[in-house]
């Protein structure tokens, strides 16, 4: 399974008032590992950033005046993101302001190149209800260094994103254990008279295997067992 972590920065909070995306940050994960794959770009927005987007992100137009157009790197975005699960962090708002750059070039909109957009602020809602749930909290909440983080940066907030998404999601494809299907094998073999062979977990296997349900208890917040 191919996904793409993805962040934006921008001039401001509504690309509905003409503001612009500067940066784009993003990577590749493949089966639940980072491949090292990124794909980073600051761009000039021509037209002034607000003092308050400054202030979390840091971009000056004087940073970004010879930075390239939107235009310029659109196709590359495109590709980079063909065919992958977007991962992105309250999607709606990068999703709206890439759509609205997009649309300025008479493309398509991003979810047309994509197999789809995962939006990890409501993901995490749902499994910490009535918590903080930004990148910060979830960073803290799952013991993900973000010590460098003293602006926001669109690279730097994936990679950070992308920790805290395989720590939420740790252990998922494991557990899908299917009891009906796995029944129905073993009935046949018993009826069969084939004496299935047992085999016990050594000490260090039984170790692991504790280590990781304490991990997994302290993720959910409570006990697990089996």
């Amino acid at each position: 399974m191919r996904q793409v972590v993805l962040d934006t920065e921008t001039t401001g909070l509504d690309p509905g008032q003409g503001h612009r995306v500067i940066e784009i940050g993003a990577l590749e994960i493949v089966n639940r590992r980072m491949t090292g794959r990124t794909f980073h770009v600051y761009l000039n927005p021509d037209r002034e950033i607000e003092a308050g987007a400054i202030a979390v992100h840091g971009l000056t137009n004087e940073f970004l005046a010879d930075k390239p157009r939107f235009d310029d790197v659109a196709g590359e975005l495109l590709a980079f993101v063909h065919e992958a699960e977007l991962v992105i962090h309250n999607a709606p708002f990068d999703i709206g302001f890439l759509n609205a750059e997009l649309g300025r070039l008479d493309r398509a909109p991003i979810e047309r190149a994509c197999a789809g957009v995962l939006d990890t602020l409501k993901f995490a809602k749902e499994m910490h209800p009535g918590q903080k749930n930004n990148l910060d909290a979830l960073c803290r909440r799952y013991e993900v260094d973000n010590s460098g983080r003293a602006y926001h940066g669109a690279l730097l907030d994936s990679q950070l994103l992308a920790e805290v998404y395989l720590a939420m999601t740790r252990g998922q494809e494991s557990l899908c254990i299917e009891p009906a299907a796995t029944g129905a094998v073993a009935g046949r073999a018993l009826a069969s008279g084939l004496k299935l062979r047992v085999l016990k977990a050594s000490p260090g296997e039984r170790e692991a295997h504790d280590a990781y349900l304490a991990g997994l208890s302290k993720e959910c917040g409570a006990a697990v067992e089996w």
